[in-house]
């Protein structure tokens, strides 16, 4: 963890190489920044300048859509991995129904995903005295010392990696080794970087690599997606497809655990649409907790 006091008494924290807090005081008031709230407007009475409004990317309706396309996509691979499981004992969907619906659900993942890292590349720069500066859009930016941007980043390029992933399964490739090729390396790259992504989004608002604060709303955001970006990367490890037979209960535990995963971000995502809200109603500047 860092923790230096830099020009203008200005405390800097984070987990190297990330500094995600700032805290000083000025006009005899104590100013907390935080990275994740900047980013994503949560504090719009803090630093606003007088009669600049934020952009749309900082509204409660943008952040409230973040959630609910994250919320639309874990929903349908729940039920992939439901119908998987199910269709053994139940009977059910068609294989192909199965893999239509992951697919499907690989797409509000993305577009999630794209909506939040554009959020990322267009935060402001901390400055003791906010400027009104007006600046190029970026679509991708290159902040690598951003902790938000890195992290949205990442998880973007997962979430491509899981649409190869989920419409190369469509098409059912033939032979092990084009398995492995074309559907589990994806899956498991995705995997990765989502384990990645969910890590800097939690020292991103713990300010160091590990800390318990269950009564934040933030740090339970990203705790669950955390825990849900393990379950995405046990799947994706247990997915590999070996040349000769495997155990059965393999794929059984890689899909029960797919349906975990997505759990985690389904209940990620509907406390991001409830943060979406609080933020509106209590803009102070302690961090969140939920009601």
């Amino acid at each position: 963890m860092t923790a230096v006091i830099g020009t203008g008494g200005v405390h800097d924290e984070g987990a190297w190489p990330f500094v995600t807090l700032h805290h000083y005081v000025q006009d005899g008031r104590r100013v907390v920044w935080r990275e994740r709230e900047n980013r994503k407007g949560l504090r719009p009475a803090e630093r606003r300048l007088e009669g600049v409004e934020r952009p749309f990317w900082q509204g409660a309706a943008y952040n409230y859509l973040i959630g609910a396309l994250f919320a639309g996509g874990a929903c349908l691979f729940m039920l992939g991995s439901a119908f998987t499981l199910g269709a053994p004992t139940f009977g059910g969907p068609t294989r192909e129904i199965i893999n239509i619906t992951f697919f499907l659900g690989s797409i509000p993942f993305t577009m999630a995903a794209y909506l939040q890292h554009f959020q990322a590349a267009n935060a402001t720069v901390f400055a003791v005295v906010p400027r009104d500066g007006r600046r190029r859009i970026a679509f991708i930016g290159w902040q690598p010392r951003n902790a938000g941007w890195v992290s949205t980043f990442t998880q973007f390029l997962g979430t491509v990696a899981f649409n190869f992933n989920t419409y190369d399964a469509l098409t059912g490739p033939s032979g092990w080794m084009m398995q492995d090729l074309v559907v589990f390396l994806p899956g498991l790259v995705g995997s990765i970087l989502f384990l990645v992504s969910g890590y800097i989004a939690f020292i991103e608002v713990a300010h160091t690599y590990w800390s318990w604060r269950p009564r934040d709303l933030d740090w339970r955001i990203v705790f669950v997606n955390l825990l849900g970006c393990i379950f995405f990367m046990t799947a994706g490890l247990l997915a590999y497809v070996p040349a000769g037979p495997e155990p059965a209960w393999i794929p059984v535990v890689a899909t029960a655990h797919i349906g975990l995963g997505a759990l985690g971000f389904f209940v990620g995502a509907v406390l991001l649409m409830h943060e979406s809200r609080l933020a509106e109603r209590h803009p102070a500047a302690e961090p969140l907790k939920s009601t």
